[in-house]
This record gives structure tokens, C-alpha cells and sequence, in this order.
């Protein structure tokens, strides 16, 4: 005979397993040693164990139904139950009694759930209805109309209400969208007549544009086109049918136009872009002097340079931050070096640095001899006291030697 904590094999060859209730037949094996039955059923609770492990994880993490899992809770309780596995079968009975207690209570989250979502999906079409009735009477007709089918859209995507409710706000909501629709097909009706001045009026924004599409006058010229634009803008748009041939007409103008300037302009950038190759190599040179060792010899070598630097022309304009800045940085530290050289030999702040030195080693002498004589005395609260004090000033003086060896003192 063998056994195990959870189960035994008698010498019949029959299986049993340990539970709460006592011994229950797990099955006949005729098949091998005791101990290959004992593993064959372990191995079959292992399997049990991997199984209600994966339903736990799928009912936390999934959206695993409530009648589906407590269909799956069912089929693992009647294996359980069956008692053909060797293990803890009252630990695997638990483990299915609390996975039914989540399921149950992820049916009632879900149920008040579904009435929070009901709630929120009156409030989201009653608030559709209010913005739509207020768009029915608005003249931003683009605007509005778009707007208009985005509500839709949105009240498609929420949740029907009972039909009642339903039926009454989509009525409401129906009879907004009409009277926008027929007040904009009002509108529009008159547009026809303005629409035949604005044809008449870019003829002759294009006739200027014509005019004006040789001209060699660049600044006023390209101004006044952008004027034109303007003007076009808003005249605003004329039949289909001339819309479009107007518009190549005014824009072929243009393009004639500043292709002419372009050209022009190309061999300017072409001359800028040469300065800024020599303005890149004089800001190299410059940044050459730094770190700054000699300052009189970097202070002349500089100036030097900048004489050059200024002698070029200029360079394009997007280029112009970068390598200026270049040259700034080398000016910086040039001026920061002096203001060093100057504070370093400044005699009125050497000797406010000497001085002040004098008075914090003064202090610390005297601290020190007051410790002595309150430790002599035996007090040694006070000489605590002035210990820490003297921590405080002895910084002070350090940092005050410090500033002095800066000066050279």
C-alpha cells in the first residue's frame, strides 16, 4: 500500500482521496506500482488547479459573461465533485464557491452599470436636442450644418432608451435639423443674385492682376497682389461655372509674376549664401580663442575678426540666428573674462575681501577661546552651544578665504 498527505492506493489497487467529508474513491489501477497511480491522479488535480487558475484570471480581466462563466464554474464543480484527482479538492471547492461570489457580483456592477449608462445616454440626447434646437436658428450655416450632422453621428452612437423617451427627444431633435435646412435653403436662394456681382467684380480684380503681372517694381507690386488676394477673399464666389476660370486667370497672373521675381531673388541668395560659407569660417576662427587664456591677445584677435565680419554682406535670413549667435557666444566669455581681470584686480573689493576675512577669523579665535574656557569651567552646555556657532562662522571664513584667493590675496 502507498500514500501521500492528500491520498492513499490499498492493496486491491484502489485510489482514494483525502477531503473534509473523509475518503472518497478516486478510481481502480491495475496498471503499474502504487505510486505511478498516486501520480497519474496528482497530475490529473494539476490539471484541475491550471484550469480554474485560467477562469479566475478570464473573470478579473475579460469580459467574460456572467452566464458563460457560471456555465464554466459548473463543468470544473462536477469534476471536483467527481473525485478523480488526488489533492486538495477542498481547497479547489473554495476557490469555485469565491470565483462564484465575484461572478455574481460583477452581474450586479454590470447591471447598475447598464442603469448609470441608460442615465448617462438621456442626459447626452436631451443635451443633443437643447445644442440642436439652439443650431436651428443660427446663420453660420457651414458651421452650424456641420455641426448639425456631427450630432447625428453622436446620437447614433449612443444607447436607445425606452421607446417612449426615445421617440419623443429623436422628434424634437428631427424637427431642429428641418427648420436649420429650410432656413439655409432660403439663404441660399438669394445667393444668386451676389454671386453674379462677385463675378463681375473679380473681372476686374483679374484685369488688374493681368496688368500688373510684368511689372520689375517688386516690393509695391507684390504688395498690392497680396491686396488683390484679399479683395478676392472677399468678394466671395461666383457662379460655379466662372469660379474656376477666374481663379486661373488671377493666379496665372501672380505666377507670372513672382516667377520673375524668383529668379531675381536666386541670384541674391545666391551671393548670401556665399557670405554665410565666409561668415561660418570667421565664427570657427572666433570660436578658436575660447577657452580664454590670454584675454589682451584674445581681445585683439577678436576685434580683428569682427572687422572682417562686418565687411561681408549679408547673409539669408534663416541662417542669420545660428551664425550670429556663434559669434555672440565668443563676445560673452570675452566680456565675462574681463569682468573677472577686473574683479580679480579691483583693489576696493580686495580689500573689503581682506576685511571681511580679518573680522571672521577674528570671530573664530574668539568662539575657540570661549570654548576652552567654558569646557575649563566645566560648562559644557554652553560650550555645545558655541561649538555650533563657531561650525556657522568657520563656513563663513572658509567661504571668505576662498572669494580672497580668487583676488590673489
Amino acid at each position: 500500500m502507498s500514500s501521500d498527505p492528500w491520498g492513499r492506493v490499498d492493496e486491491t489497487g484502489t485510489v482514494y482521496v483525502r477531503t473534509a467529508d473523509g475518503e472518497q474513491v478516486v478510481g481502480s489501477w491495475q496498471a503499474g506500482s502504487p505510486e505511478e497511480a498516486l501520480a497519474y491522479f496528482e497530475r490529473k488535480y494539476e490539471g484541475l488547479v491550471v484550469e480554474i487558475g485560467l477562469l479566475e484570471k478570464r473573470v478579473k480581466t475579460t469580459d467574460l459573461s456572467s452566464k458563460d462563466a457560471q456555465t464554466a464554474i459548473g463543468h470544473l464543480r462536477e469534476q471536483v465533485e467527481a473525485h478523480h484527482a488526488v489533492g486538495d479538492l477542498d481547497a479547489l471547492r473554495a476557490r469555485l464557491d469565491k470565483l462564484v461570489e465575484q461572478v455574481d457580483a460583477r452581474r450586479e456592477e454590470r447591471k447598475a452599470q447598464r442603469a448609470k449608462q441608460s442615465d448617462e445616454a438621456r442626459r447626452s440626447k436631451e443635451a443633443l436636442v437643447a445644442e440642436a434646437e439652439g443650431l436651428a436658428q443660427s446663420d453660420q450655416w457651414r458651421a452650424a450644418g456641420e455641426r448639425l450632422r456631427a450630432l447625428v453621428d453622436t446620437w447614433k452612437g449612443l444607447p436607445r432608451l425606452d421607446r417612449k423617451s426615445d421617440d419623443e427627444l429623436w422628434h424634437r431633435f428631427s424637427h431642429a435639423r428641418s427648420a436649420f435646412s429650410k432656413r439655409r435653403k432660403q439663404h441660399f436662394a438669394q445667393l444668386d443674385a451676389q454671386r453674379e456681382d462677385a463675378r463681375q467684380a473679380k473681372e476686374r480684380l483679374v484685369a488688374e492682376a493681368e496688368s500688373l503681372s510684368n511689372s520689375t517694381d517688386w516690393g509695391p507690386t507684390a504688395a498690392r497682389y497680396r491686396d488683390l488676394m484679399a479683395e478676392w477673399k472677399a468678394v466671395g464666389r461666383a457662379q460655379r461655372e466662372h469660379e474656376e476660370d477666374l481663379w486661373n486667370r488671377f493666379r496665372g497672373a501672380q505666377d507670372v509674376f513672382f516667377a520673375a521675381r524668383s529668379s531675381v531673388f536666386a541670384e541674391r541668395d545666391a551671393e548670401q549664401t556665399e557670405n554665410l560659407k565666409l561668415k561660418e569660417e570667421l565664427a570657427g576662427e572666433a570660436e578658436k580663442l575660447l577657452p580664454i587664456t590670454d584675454l589682451k591677445a584674445a581681445r585683439a584677435a577678436f576685434r580683428g575678426i569682427n572687422e572682417r565680419w562686418e565687411a561681408i554682406g549679408h547673409v539669408p535670413r534663416d541662417s542669420r540666428p545660428k551664425v550670429e549667435g556663434r559669434m555672440h557666444t565668443v563676445e560673452r566669455a570675452l566680456q565675462e573674462a574681463e569682468e573677472t581681470e577686473w574683479r580679480r584686480t579691483n583693489p576696493e573689493a580686495r580689500a573689503r575681501a581682506a576685511g571681511l576675512t580679518g573680522q571672521l577669523q577674528a570671530a573664530v579665535d574668539k568662539l575657540k577661546g570661549q570654548i576652552e574656557q567654558a569646557r575649563a569651567q566645566g560648562n559644557t552646555a554652553k560650550a555645545d552651544k558655541l561649538e555650533r556657532e563657531l561650525e556657522g562662522r568657520q563656513a563663513l571664513l572658509d567661504q571668505a578665504l576662498k572669494g580672497l584667493h580668487e583676488f590673489g590675496g
